[in-house]
């Protein structure tokens, strides 16, 4: 009796599974493999608000790294922005950027564990000098700490000062008569080699009483640094002397930061009233131009106001490069701190000295202040 029933349960059992499969096979026929049917609550107007959202953060993201691309410090963000190139640098374009980072970048150690690229190091720097913004503030910039942008700053400057010293270069005389402007034709013919001033960088006190009335100048009343620059008759700083302390007279700095040596005979060289050096400039055969002085008279003879009037028209253009040069790079105009004046061990230049030279060195390659005609 119960075998029977078993019998009877059992193909009751079959019966439901053979109905299944029937179900399932049809199902199957009904939707393909890549057409399966899924149940959901949601109705089909949720489920278009739900792609229309989708679609719309896509987009908000692709802007988003759009944006993130151009505040960032890479290749990508400079190469079609020729304003930032000129706010952040001070260089005219990209392909000069370019030619000058892929110039140093070489001689720059890095490790896959820098969290900065070499290109980012290199901007870094170059706001640095730019703007003059502080170690902290870059640190916050570019998500480091301020000791690695110190150590950053000074790794740099250092390859920079050595690949970029051949733009602060003495130009033959041949060189110098091909490309003289008018300006300087007209007044002096085609003899100008030089024209030099001094400028000053301001310096925080030291402490020492010593070094403090060594850096005082009289001038700026101030405690500096100061720096001869020779400049051509083009525009271009051909020459930077190493810092000298604030009370040195510009006579002595000229006369003995090597400058002179560069002079050939029949040179002429332009200088404002405080460079007294026409016996130092005679050695070498060369004719030092200043304006006259009155010398206990009461006004200066016609053809010294002449020959002063002339001498104005054409020195007043390394005034200019001057400016142009702590325009655009505006640590120059700012206070240092005295550590910069201090020559570290196996060195020969100060870290102030490196500054000045790279400035002066990425300055050229921006276009002249001084019209050829």
């Amino acid at each position: 009796m119960i075998h029977g029933s078993y019998k009877g349960i059992k193909k009751s059992n079959n019966n439901s599974d053979d109905e299944m499969n029937t179900a399932t096979l049809s199902e199957q026929q009904q939707y393909p493999d890549n057409e399966k049917a899924c149940q959901t609550e949601l109705s089909m107007c949720q489920i278009n608000d739900l792609e229309f959202c989708v679609r719309t953060m896509t987009s908000e993201l692709a802007d988003l790294k759009e944006k993130m691309v151009q505040v960032d410090f890479t290749e990508d963000s400079f190469q079609n922005n020729v304003d930032k190139i000129k706010f952040y640098t001070g260089l005219p374009n990209f392909l000069i950027l370019m030619k000058v980072f892929l110039l140093c970048s070489p001689h720059i150690f890095s490790c896959s564990l820098n969290k900065l690229s070499k290109f980012q190091e290199f901007i870094c720097v170059l706001i640095r000098l730019r703007l003059n913004i502080p170690f902290q503030d870059l640190a916050y910039r570019f998500d480091v700490s301020r000791s690695t942008v110190s150590r950053i700053f000074d790794k740099w400057i250092d390859v920079l000062n050595k690949r970029l010293g051949f733009l602060l270069n003495w130009p033959n005389r041949d060189e110098l008569r091909e490309a003289m402007p008018l300006a300087f034709q007209n007044s002096f013919g085609n003899r100008v080699a030089v024209v030099l001033d001094c400028f000053e960088i301001f310096v925080n006190r030291p402490s020492g009483l010593f070094p403090r009335a060594l850096t005082w100048s009289n001038y700026k009343h101030h405690n500096t640094v100061k720096l001869l620059i020779g400049i051509t008759p083009q525009g271009v700083v051909s020459f930077i002397s190493r810092a000298w302390v604030g009370r040195t007279s510009d006579k002595y700095l000229t006369e003995n930061c090597g400058i002179l040596r560069n002079l050939l005979p029949g040179d002429i060289v332009l200088a404002d009233r405080g460079f007294d050096i026409s016996d130092s400039v005679g050695v070498y055969q060369a004719t030092l131009k200043i304006p006259a002085f009155t010398k206990g008279q009461s006004q200066l003879k016609p053809w010294d106001v002449e020959e002063t009037r002339k001498i104005a028209n054409v020195r007043i253009h390394v005034e200019r490069v001057i400016g142009l040069v702590r325009r655009k790079y505006v640590i120059l105009q700012s206070t240092l701190p005295v550590e910069f004046l201090t020559v570290k061990k196996g060195e020969f230049l100060a870290p102030i000295d490196k500054i000045t030279r790279v400035c002066c060195a990425l300055t050229n390659l921006s276009p002249s202040v001084i019209p050829f005609n």
